[in-house]
């Protein structure tokens, strides 16, 4: 079976996935009701996924499935696999103990916005005239204080008249304290009124809590997923090892463990599976209609794991789609501080989980470790180009520096999927758009305007060729992948670099990412001198 976590599905699934927008394209020929909200939800971006499966016969199957829930609230729309556990069947404990902890909502919103503030607003009413009589008498103590002063300042006074003053100083406080007694006596109901309120809205709020998560708790131990070896296992037990603890939201409502469950509830094999992105992109996400995309990592990485197990699987081609590089790295200068060098499309920058030898790794072997040579920064794996390495801890610092202050400019070429012209876009602008990790999908970034870091990018377009524009980037940040979602997403430019296997057509009509570090220009504190370097490799070979 093709791995799921692949950049290539299986050519199996492409025709699948080709059947089912077909049949797409007839619901909307037939817009009942019921199809109408379908539609409505799938434009608005869903995850489809496709399954190819055999029989005891050795028959071949197609089976489909959406990612999570429709917007009405349920897993059923036909011709698509079910959930593997319907929590939303109305007359499951689900429901029954979701509507307990709604009612618990209301009581508690109806704490907090009415009577809460009533018995609040009795309580401050009972406390004015009291704490009117404490400032009055603390007037009087006040001015009975000024006169004993003045009484001592002016002098003859003798030891019975001094004792006398101290007596009535020491009964005023006494006093003060006795007063204080009694109103608190007096407004100790408007307080226990208060205090009963707030104790029974805490408990309230923790019964909330220990409600929500007793229910799911429960929901997850129930939460049953098969393998191929006929095992099964709860989402409780198959994340209770991982970082997360316990399942992220949505977890095992994803297409794949929808497919992979059904399949095994026939006793089907499963042969192929890939997902699709169907419609518009959300929350920040780049994602293009009708693109194949892997698995998501965070959630469905410890699902799958398990439930792939008993099955013969093809390991990973690789994190990205190209494995190979073009060309061994080139190093086009260096001095004492520092040496720039080519990178080739293809090897990572640094060491990563295989064995694929890194650029930094091949610096090591090339200078020997005494040489102690360190990248000042990094190209993504499938990125080509000028790559600036340091020698020596104090250099590094220095380098990295100048990268983390923006004093180095850099310039890449690239080419993107379109006409710019045609699209509408200017010659030249830039592009504004935080970034931050999607930490359920990694390696992919998203579009976060309430998180995300600043990511600038500065553009100018220098042509068009057989329907894609070359491109000048000048990014001002250094974000990961920011020139990458910058040219793909909606609020970018809309035009995915030319191979991107995350953010664009992937390797459909492209050997590689078309994207190369071309210029790099930085003054060097050390000898004040102003560098410039050009890549002298044709790009994109």
């Amino acid at each position: 079976m093709n791995n799921p976590f692949d950049y290539r599905p299986d050519k199996a699934c492409e025709e699948a996935f080709k059947s089912l927008i077909q049949c797409i394209k007839r619901l909307k020929e037939n817009p009942t009701e019921a199809n109408l909200n379908f539609i409505r939800e799938i434009d608005a971006g869903k995850m489809l996924g496709v399954l190819i499966a055999s029989d005891a016969q050795q028959i071949h199957h197609a089976l489909y499935a959406f990612s999570g829930q429709l917007g009405g609230g349920g897993f059923n729309f036909a011709g698509f696999v079910g959930p593997v556990f319907d929590y939303l069947e109305p007359e499951g404990y689900f429901k029954r103990q979701e509507a307990d902890i709604s009612r618990l909502n209301i009581e508690i919103k109806k704490y907090e916005s009415e009577i809460l503030p009533g018995i609040r607003s009795e309580y401050e009413k009972a406390m004015v005239p009291l704490e009117s009589e404490v400032t009055l008498f603390r007037e009087k103590c006040r001015r009975s204080k000024a006169e004993r002063a003045e009484r001592r300042r002016t002098g003859g006074l003798n030891a019975e008249d001094e004792a006398e003053m101290i007596r009535q100083s020491q009964f005023e406080k006494a006093e003060l304290q006795r007063l204080k007694k009694r109103l608190a006596l007096r407004l100790e109901p408007f307080s226990q009124s208060l205090r009963e309120a707030e104790e029974h809205l805490e408990f309230l709020k923790a019964k909330r809590r220990k409600d929500s998560e007793d229910l799911q708790d429960r929901l997850f131990s129930d939460f049953i997923l098969l393998n191929a070896k006929g095992e099964n296992k709860s989402l409780k037990e198959i994340f209770a090892d991982t970082s997360f603890g316990i399942p992220p939201s949505g977890a095992g409502e994803c297409c794949g463990p929808k497919l992979l469950q059904e399949a095994y509830r026939r006793g089907w094999k499963p042969e192929a599976m890939a997902e699709y992105w169907y419609g518009k992109p959300k929350g920040g996400e780049v994602r293009l209609h009708g693109m194949h995309y892997p698995a998501c990592r965070g959630k469905c990485l410890p699902v799958l794991g398990w439930m792939l197990q008993g099955l013969d699987v093809i390991p990973p081609l690789t994190d990205d789609f190209s494995s190979q590089t073009n060309y061994e790295p080139e190093i086009v200068f260096e001095n004492q501080w520092f040496c720039v060098l080519e990178k080739p499309s293809g090897m990572l920058s640094v060491p990563g989980k295989g064995h694929a030898l890194s650029l930094e790794q091949w610096l090591t072997q090339h200078y020997g470790s005494d040489k102690d040579v360190k990248l000042a920064h990094r190209l993504d794996r499938d990125t080509s180009g000028l790559v600036i390495a340091a020698f020596g801890e104090e250099s590094l610092k220095i380098m990295r520096k100048l990268f983390a202050t923006r004093n180095v400019k850099k310039t890449y070429l690239a080419e993107l999927e379109g006409d710019y012209r045609e699209l509408g876009h200017d010659a030249q602008g830039c592009i504004r758009l935080p970034l931050a990790p999607d930490y359920l999908d990694r390696p992919r970034q998203l579009i976060d305007f309430v998180n995300g870091k600043e990511a600038l990018t500065y553009y100018e377009f220098s042509g068009v060729s057989e329907g894609r524009s070359r491109i000048i980037f000048h990014p001002h940040t250094g974000r990961t992948h920011q020139l990458r979602v910058h040219a793909a997403s909606e609020a970018g430019l809309g035009m995915p670099i030319v191979g991107d296997p995350l953010y664009g057509l992937s390797n459909k009509n492209a050997d590689r990412l078309r994207l190369h570090s071309f210029k790099i220009e930085f003054t060097f504190p050390v000898d004040n001198r102003r560098y410039t370097f050009e890549s002298k490799l044709e790009p994109f070979l």
